[in-house]
């Protein structure tokens, strides 16, 4: 019986319905939040983007956007903890483990940041910005060696990457 009641749910238009609008009000809220950021206002951003995510806890993209705003706002510390809940859900996206890598370096945590670039490129070693990320973050620890061969490779893979190339030629200049 308990089977059915739940099949006689789903089937039910009015159910559909409802979550069908309740995606339809998250997209919305989302299409508002993205506006409002590309007309630098980050609050309304924010607030739209909260109300998406209370919403749906469970979406990854809303969580990073969220995140994202935080951090655009300075409110370094809850977007480190908005992305780690992101891959508490996805330890796989490599682009996340670069956005706390970055936030970690603000923040001085270098130790924290070196882990999360490593993560990222097991994750995609294609990705050359995660490289020239990686390799200022080096340079930082004054691990100037393994700088070079990170921008070397971020060139390789963009050769076009124009930071990339002055940070390597100014890191040579130095030693």
């Amino acid at each position: 019986q308990i089977y059915m009641h739940v099949q006689s749910l789903e089937d039910s238009p009015h159910v559909n319905d409802e979550k069908s609008e309740e995606i339809s009000d998250v997209n919305q809220l989302v299409q508002e939040a993205d506006e409002a950021y590309q007309n630098e206002d980050l609050k309304t951003a924010q607030e739209k983007l909260g109300a998406a995510y209370l919403t749906q806890p469970q979406n990854i993209e809303i969580l990073n956007k969220l995140a994202y705003v935080h951090a655009k706002r300075g409110d370094i510390q809850l977007a480190i903890d908005l992305y780690n809940r992101s891959l508490g859900m996805d330890e796989n996206d490599d682009l996340t483990h670069n956005a706390l890598a970055s936030l970690y370096r603000t923040k001085g945590s270098l130790m924290l940041a070196k882990e999360h670039y490593e993560k990222a490129l097991m994750i995609d070693d294609a990705y050359a910005v995660t490289y020239y990320n990686y390799a200022n973050l080096l340079v930082d620890l004054g691990e100037n060696k393994q700088a070079v061969d990170m921008y070397l490779k971020a060139l390789e893979l963009d050769s076009e990457m124009s930071d990339a190339q002055e940070a390597l030629e100014n890191l040579r200049k130095a030693q």
